[in-house]
């Protein structure tokens, strides 16, 4: 039973989000294009469970590239309203548009023609009719069975701040080397920082086949390792190509026989490779640019030094990045 309640509860929830999801339009684009051409800063506010929200999404747009801070808004009407410029952008944050507080210091800023976005669950609100753009964030119901505990409504809200922020980051071309300089301190940023040297599968640990291995060979080499492809190589280690899983998938579509196929007929050759003294950020750059998985590690003479995996950068064993 508890199970079930749970599940109802996320189900709620992503109610919530889809529907703020079919709602997105103009609007949205509008508030972007307001944040894009802000010279200063992007001044978030909001009360109680919105305001909490709004630290939330002030947090992620400051990490990846758009300069915010929160602003409470009884804080502001007792001296806090100083650190607002003409030049910044407001986002006030409320579900049901009418909270006093809020209202009273969307009335100071506009008298100083700062442009304002609001997001709400009411477009009918004050707050709706002073804003100059309006993201629509009404939900269904609330996952709180009294309708009273903002559950459904937060959720959707955190869920659109993400995309904006997001938007941005794609608008600005904002990229790992940025967030790496933004978390000079945290956990990104120190994984980022090491050589790929310290990160790489090396050893009985890379799958391996030689040149004049079959299809069938590596396969066996596919499957004991698991980690979506294998490289080929000379006698002396030199780097001959790669194959992944989905090269050899086609293959068996193709009905073609694997004992006898050799490798080099199917392999990638001169793939993308990256040296072993360039940095983890390095190696997520190029993954990223060529939306790959596997990256096989070389030396200056082209000589196979080990291997990196996606994995090894971004969320499974040792080396974890928690964003």
């Amino acid at each position: 039973m508890t199970v079930a309640q749970a599940r109802e509860v996320l189900t709620i929830e992503a109610e919530g989000i889809l529907a703020v999801r079919e709602r997105l339009g103009p609007e949205f684009e509008q508030a972007v294009g307001l944040i894009m051409e802000c010279p200063s800063r992007l001044v978030i506010t909001g009360l109680g469970k919105s305001g909490l929200v709004g630290q939330k999404i002030a947090a992620t747009l400051n990490s990846t590239g758009t300069p915010s801070f929160f602003l409470h808004p009884v804080e502001a009407m007792h001296g806090d309203l100083g650190m607002v410029t003409s030049s910044d952008v407001i986002l006030a944050i409320s579900h049901s548009g009418e909270t006093p507080e809020l209202n009273g210091l969307l009335t100071s800023l506009r008298s100083r023609s700062i442009r304002v976005i609001a997001m709400t669950g009411n477009t009918r609100s004050t707050l709706a009719v002073n804003a100059d753009v309006v993201l629509d964030v009404g939900i269904p119901r609330e996952a709180c069975p009294l309708g009273l505990a903002p559950t459904t409504s937060t959720t959707a809200t955190l869920a659109l701040g993400d995309a904006l922020a997001v938007v941005l980051l794609k608008r600005k071309q904002f990229k790992v080397e940025d967030f790496r300089r933004n978390h000079p301190g945290g956990s990104l940023g120190e994984r980022l920082k090491v050589a790929v040297s310290e990160v790489m599968i090396t050893g009985d640990e890379v799958p391996l086949v030689k040149e004049q291995a079959t299809v069938a060979e590596a396969i066996i080499e596919l499957d004991e390792k698991n980690l979506g492809a294998v490289i080929v190589i000379t006698e002396d280690t030199g780097l001959c190509g790669i194959v992944t899983d989905g090269d050899v998938r086609r293959l068996v579509l193709q009905n073609v026989n694997l004992d006898t196929l050799e490798i080099g007929a199917v392999m990638t050759p001169d793939p993308v490779t990256i040296n072993w003294r360039f940095m983890a950020a390095d190696a997520l750059s190029i993954m990223q640019r060529h939306e790959i998985t596997v990256l096989p590690v070389t030396d200056g003479s082209g000589r196979l030094r080990g291997m990196l995996h996606l994995h090894n950068l971004l969320g499974k064993g040792e080396f974890r990045f928690l964003i």
